[in-house]
């Protein structure tokens, strides 16, 4: 059976896609090929990898990637991880099933270390709840 593709958008692709592609690959990577992209990539935030780690999971080899990189890749399912991305981005998966979601950005938390992080673990573990919920049957 033909992997179902996925891909994950969010504007800078540093941390809420990262998540969502670190989730379906090591959940259900046996049933999903699973990408990540974004209209402005910068670099994958430090404190979103090491918040993966901290469950288990190592992103700190995924790269931010810009959604002109995937070429002319068909999808079957696109989730926008952010309002931003819904808006500049939905337009050119017409017709593919499409899932709009949207979580804080870490990019804009503030305070020490350990309160950033504290923040994005929430983010975290919300986007695992959805992957869990979405992908997961």
């Amino acid at each position: 059976m033909r992997k179902k593709k996925v891909l994950f958008l969010c504007i800078h692709n540093s941390a809420r896609s990262q998540m969502a592609e670190g989730f379906l690959r090591n959940f259900y990577g046996d049933k999903y090929e699973v990408y990540s992209a974004g209209s402005e990539p910068t670099m994958v935030n430090s404190f979103v990898v090491k918040a993966m780690v901290e469950i288990g999971i190592d992103i700190s080899g995924y790269c931010s990637k810009s959604l002109d990189e995937l070429g002319r890749t068909s999808f079957d399912y696109v989730v926008t991880i952010c309002d931003k991305t819904k808006e500049l981005l939905c337009p050119f998966y017409y017709g593919v099933k499409t899932d709009e979601i949207s979580f804080p950005d870490p990019s804009k938390f503030e305070g020490t270390d350990e309160e950033i992080l504290s923040k994005i673990r929430g983010v975290r573990d919300g986007i695992k709840h959805y992957i869990i919920k979405t992908f997961g049957s």
